[in-house]
């Protein structure tokens, strides 16, 4: 089962954007995820097309199966 955080920020234009985190580390502390965000934010690190991040909005961890098949 693969799994990804996946982190949404407000961008300037007040638009999300979104940061996705494979195989995060669990259990998930929301502390330290929030505190994560805003040191990427002051750190103004990324840019979007709708310009800097300004806010947290929110977190979660997306959990997805894949099951391959042979064709035959």
């Amino acid at each position: 089962m693969a799994k990804s955080l996946e982190l949404s920020f407000l961008t300037a234009a007040g638009k999300l954007s979104k940061l996705s985190v494979d195989n995060p580390t669990e259990p998930i502390n929301p502390v330290a995820i929030k505190e994560a965000m805003e040191q990427i934010i002051s750190a103004n690190i990324i840019q979007t097309m709708n310009g800097e991040l300004v806010a947290a909005e929110s977190a979660r961890v997306i959990e997805r199966n894949v099951t391959d098949y042979e064709l035959v």
